[in-house]
């Protein structure tokens, strides 16, 4: 007998929607058709906002991506009037998963009014902080505003690793309370971890840390090197070998299937995920590589953008080429005609190796770093160490 389920998400017209609710229906699925339709996005169906609601913070971490981080809230950010029509913006163009991020979003005294207007417009909402302001009052405020998923950033497996980084004394301590207040009450909880120079020997204690705290997910952002990430560039950066390297050993994590995982900054990894495959003869499918089955790399411009906390929209949080403001023009006309987004859309416009690559539509390089390298976020990524087929043949 003919299997309907499958027919169904094998069709070109499945089902468009956000990559959990998607993923909760094709996630037993063996065949690589359906998530490779999914990952391709050839419609560049907006699918992840990730906005700054303010620029204030309770932290200066080293690698932020601000040079003007603020103890408090600072008169750019969108009012909340403001904040809700950006919401009715964003549902007008799509049915993005929306990440209220900073800065540290709970220094908003209005955050909660603003999560809550977006759950009631139908928007999936995540919350990404620090941590470090989450008592038990805190926690029930985020749980009881309907947000799905709570990302906390720890970026070492120890005190000593993480407060240095973040430059708080206790900070990591706090962290991890705040972790723990959410999960007793039942929050869906994911980890996200800087790696740089200073953690990258702890990707396993970090791994086995966000299992042992019952985490959903751990994301590794591999760090780039804009706003003050620029400053510590030379002492932070991983070198290319070691870039590589480890993003083979989070591979290696993934396959247990213990937790989701997830690269993020971390193009080369979607080429690595398919090199290793390869290697292993499998084929990659949602009932194999889970999620990452469903993405790509570089997702700036095509899946993903970043709003920040006065309304400019970039391709993402570390690419600052500006696409348009939602003060000025409707956000779906950004969305729809930025020049910017458009050229991100044509990955055959890409330079260097990065445009003769056989996998420049599953990776794209980072733009972020390319622009950082060159002034061209459209130039090869400078991180990556992998040779084309087509350079190889030279």
């Amino acid at each position: 007998m003919k299997n309907t389920h499958d027919t169904n998400l094998n069709t070109p017209n499945m089902k468009e929607g956000t990559i959990k609710d998607v993923y909760s229906h094709i996630k037993d699925h063996g065949h690589a058709k359906v998530s490779h339709q999914y990952m391709r996005n050839v419609k560049n169906q907006l699918r992840l906002v990730f906005w700054e609601t303010t620029a204030g913070c309770n932290l200066e971490c080293i690698h932020c991506r601000r040079l003007d981080v603020s103890t408090q809230l600072t008169k750019d950010d969108m009012t909340t009037e403001e904040s809700y029509e950006f919401i009715d913006a964003l549902v007008e163009t799509g049915n993005p998963i929306l990440v209220l991020s900073g800065g540290e979003p709970l220094f908003r005294p209005d955050i909660f009014d603003i999560a809550k207007y977006a759950v009631n417009k139908g928007l999936t909402v995540a919350l990404a902080t620090n941590g470090t302001l989450v008592d038990e009052a805190m926690a029930k405020k985020i749980v009881d505003a309907g947000v799905s998923r709570v990302s906390i950033s720890i970026d070492g497996a120890d005190a000593e690793t993480h407060d240095n980084f973040r430059k708080l004394k206790g900070s990591f301590e706090r962290a991890i309370e705040g972790f723990n207040h959410l999960k007793k009450l039942g929050m869906s909880m994911q980890i996200n971890c800087t790696i740089a120079k200073h953690n990258s020997h702890q990707l396993h204690d970090l791994y086995n840390l966000a299992l042992n705290l019952s985490a959903e997910a751990i994301h590794i952002f591999m760090l780039v090197p804009v706003g003050c990430g620029v400053e510590i560039a030379d002492d932070q950066m991983l070198e290319p070998e070691r870039y590589e390297y480890i993003l083979n050993e989070f591979y290696d994590l993934s396959k247990e299937a213990k937790i989701q995982t997830k690269a993020t900054c971390s193009p080369h990894y979607f080429r690595i995920m398919r090199q290793r495959a390869k290697e292993e003869g499998i084929t990659i499918t949602p009932k194999t590589h889970g999620m990452a089955a469903m993405t790509k790399g570089c997702l700036a411009g095509t899946g993903v953008c970043f709003v920040s906390h006065k309304g400019e929209v970039f391709p993402c949080g570390y690419l600052p080429v500006n696409a348009g403001h939602v003060k000025k023009q409707p956000f779906k006309e950004i969305w729809k005609d930025s020049p910017v987004f458009m050229k991100l859309r044509e990955p055959d416009l890409l330079g260097g190796k990065c445009g003769e690559c056989e996998y420049k539509k599953v990776c794209e390089g980072c733009r972020a770093r390319a622009f950082y390298e060159t002034g061209d976020y459209m130039a090869e990524e400078p991180y990556c160490i992998y040779k084309p087929k087509i350079a190889k043949t030279r």
